[in-house]
Formats: structure tokens, sequence, C-alpha cells
């Protein structure tokens, strides 16, 4: 009898456990993070009708807009509806763990997927038949397979270790731990469309040094996605930009510096991108690589060693 009545107070404890079915969810947030996991999608396609149109891998001709551009400006697409949907979820007080859910799994398919599929597609086109000597074939493929493995588990942890320590009141984000995966998406996706559309353009006057960087942007792509795979796991502190250096009243200095941004955007927007995004990811580790070694390396010095003061 003590028997039944324990199982029965097991089972009554797991049925109180259980979570109750979804009702509700907020609409617009959720078709906003919705479109963030189709245009990642779209960026997989277009991708891979690259390939697939050897002969003609131009998107739009007439604007020199190739399908790796396009898959580029896909995922961009994605970020900006990535920054969409939570702020108006939490501007209309909708937010909720099934929009947090969506969110990280979309972001999955955009920023984690997307970008490694891209970067192999991109990679196979370039570095086609007579590139690559014969007996490097082999390792050169294992490689780039081997940097989209470690690029797509670091953003799967990245996005799950989110999840865990996230605290979803807007003011205490102000830094995050670890490169954000659109930001490290955006290193990789700038960087082709850098190539693809200002590189590209210049070496057809057959200018050597463009050419030159042309394909050194492509050769050294595997190892830039395994480097930002690094930065999303550790925890390097990365600014929120918006919360720290947009929103509110700041220094004259800041209105400076967004005019100059701006003005580099109009000049040229496909530099801009990749001289933002590869300029945040390295800010955070050249940062911290100042505080934690060079600067603390200094501070360790013996008085004895340190030069005498007239």
């Amino acid at each position: 009898m003590t028997k039944l009545r324990t199982q029965a107070a097991k089972n009554g404890l797991l049925r109180r456990m259980r979570k109750q079915r979804l009702n509700y969810i907020a609409i617009l947030p959720s078709l906003i993070t919705l479109l963030n996991g189709i245009c990642g999608f779209a960026a997989m396609v277009f991708a891979s009708k690259a390939i697939s149109e050897s002969t003609n891998h131009f998107f739009h001709e007439k604007f020199q807009i190739s399908y790796f551009a396009m898959a580029g400006y896909m995922i961009l697409l994605a970020m900006i509806a990535d920054m969409l949907d939570g702020r108006i979820a939490r501007m209309s007080k909708n937010t909720s763990s099934f929009g947090g859910q969506l969110d990280s799994l979309c972001d999955m398919v955009s920023f984690g997927i997307a970008p490694a599929f891209l970067m192999i597609k991109i990679l196979e086109y370039e570095l086609g038949p007579g590139v690559v000597h014969t007996t490097l074939i082999n390792f050169v493929e294992r490689f780039i397979w081997f940097a989209a493995v470690a690029y797509i588990s670091c953003a799967a942890i990245r996005l799950a270790r989110f999840n865990v320590e996230n605290e979803e009141d807007e003011s205490v984000h102000m830094s995050f731990i670890g490169l954000p995966t659109p930001a490290a998406a955006g290193v990789i996706v700038s960087l082709i469309i850098f190539q693809q559309q200002v590189l590209k353009a210049i070496s057809q006057q057959l200018n050597n040094s463009y050419i030159i960087l042309d394909k050194v942007i492509i050769c050294t792509l595997p190892f830039i996605l395994i480097g930002v795979a690094i930065l999303m796991v550790t925890r390097i502190r990365y600014p929120h930009v918006v919360n720290q250096y947009i929103r509110g009243k700041k220094p004259f200095a800041h209105f400076i510096r967004v005019l100059f941004l701006i003005g580099l955007i109009i000049w040229s927007i496909q530099t801009a991108l990749a001289l933002l995004f590869c300029g945040f990811a390295a800010s955070g580790f050249l940062k911290w690589f100042y505080y934690k070694v060079i600067k603390k390396k200094k501070d360790l010095t013996p008085i004895s060693q340190q030069p005498a003061i007239d």
C-alpha cells in the first residue's frame, strides 16, 4: 500500500512538472525571427547556384552582384532581422522562452551553418582544378571541412551558453561574453562580399596587387573561420555596440566617429562592412591580450628592473 502511494505521488509530481501546452505567441517578433532563418536558408541556396551555374555566376549582371555576394547580403539581412525581433519583443513586452529558443534555432541556421556552407562553396569555386596541386587536394579539402565543422560546433556552443546565461533585462546587456555569432558570421560574409564586388572589379584591370589580395582573402578564409570560431567560445568580453555607443547621451567624439562611419559607408559600403566586422572581432582579442599579457607582465616587473626616474 505504501509503495502504491509513493508511485502515485511520483506520477502526480511528474504531471505537475510537465510543461503546459503553448497556446499564445507574439506574432510579429516570431515572424521576424523566422525571416532570420529564411534568409540564412536563402544564402545557402544562392551559394549553391553559384556552383551549378558556373558559366554565369552573376545574380544581377548589370550591377555585378554575384551569387556569392548575394548569399552574403542574405546573411546581413538575417542580422537585421535578428536585431529587430528582440527589440520589438521587448518594446511590446512580449518576450518569452519560446521566442528565445526560436531565435537561437534561426541564428544557428543563419550565423552558424550558412557562413560555413558559403565558405566551402566559394573555395570549391575559386580553388578549382589546376589551382591546387593534385598532391595537396585531399589535404586542402579535409582542412576546409575541418574549419567548417569547428565553426558550426563553436557557434552551437556559443548559442547554447548564451541561452543559459542570458538575462532578459535589457539594461544589463552592455557586453557579450565571447564574440556574438552574428559578428562572427559578419567577418566571413563581409570579406566575401568585399572580395566578390570590390576586388573582382579592380582585378579585371590587371592590377597585380589587387589580384594578390583577392587570392590572399580566399586562401585565408578557413583560418579566419577557425579564428572567429575560437573567439565565440572564449570568455573575452565584446561591447554591445547599440547600448554602449549609440543609446543615450554620448560625448561629442562619438558623434564625430559616427559621421566618419557614415562617410565610409557612403564611399564604399563593402569596404566599410569588412573593416567594421574585422575590426570589431579583433578589438576584443587585442584588448584582452593587452590587459592579460602585456600590462600584467609590466605590473609583475621587479622594481629593481624598472628604469630609474631622475
